[in-house]
């Protein structure tokens, strides 16, 4: 079966290596950047390409860890594999404690290096879906009026309306009027869909006693 198709950014000091493994994700229908160092990487990496990546562990100057590193102290979430020529136990813990989807060794089986980027473009994939949900989201909240916002965070901590009536010093038939725009300009009806948005765009639901 023809797997589906991802970008993979490969980066690895060995020309013999990277060729090798070109050839093969390319006869596997993938996309393929190559790199022969973590500088080139780096300067010509464009993280809005969906994909994953397919480090070397062991380069001179900067090695896989050290550049998985770089990625995420840039905010890039971006799905890795490493390979190695030595199997580093410590070494491969630090990198899946770090967030990398596998850990390799030379000379890599196919079929495994193939399945290991399946799972991370399926990876990169709902991250990217997660991402543009909350856009999407953010951009519903934005809409809000201050009372809106107020009301909406009253509502997902658990309040009722006369309740928040009370804390805004207003009437509850004001809240009521307030919380059916908020719900409708947020396109949710029931409050667990509300708290499941809220909880989406980062607003820290407090729990009223």
């Amino acid at each position: 079966m023809t797997e589906p198709s991802t970008t993979v950014f490969l980066v690895d000091d060995d020309p013999g290596v990277l060729k090798a493994l070109t050839r093969l994700l390319r006869a596997a229908g993938h996309e393929v950047r190559a790199f022969t160092s973590p500088q080139e990487f780096l300067a010509r990496h464009d993280p809005s390409v969906p994909g994953c990546a397919v480090f070397d562990v062991a380069m001179p100057g900067v090695d896989g860890l050290q550049l998985q590193a770089a990625l995420s102290a840039g905010g890039i979430d971006r799905p890795l594999i490493f390979i190695t020529g030595v199997g580093d136990i410590p070494t491969s813990v630090r990198a899946m404690k770090s967030g990398a989807v596998d850990f390799l060794t030379k000379l890599v089986n196919d079929r495994e290096l193939l399945d290991a980027i399946g799972r991370a473009a399926e990876s990169d994939a709902a991250a990217r879906r997660s991402q543009m949900e909350v856009a999407a989201i953010r951009g519903r909240l934005a809409k809000l009026t201050p009372r809106e916002r107020e009301v909406l965070t009253h509502v997902v901590a658990g309040r009722l309306n006369k309740q928040i009536a009370y804390d805004l010093g207003t009437v509850e038939k004001t809240i009521k009027v307030h919380r059916g725009r908020m719900m409708a300009k947020l396109g949710v009806r029931t409050v667990a869909d509300l708290v499941r948005l809220a909880e989406l765009a980062g607003i820290r639901v407090q729990r009223g006693s």
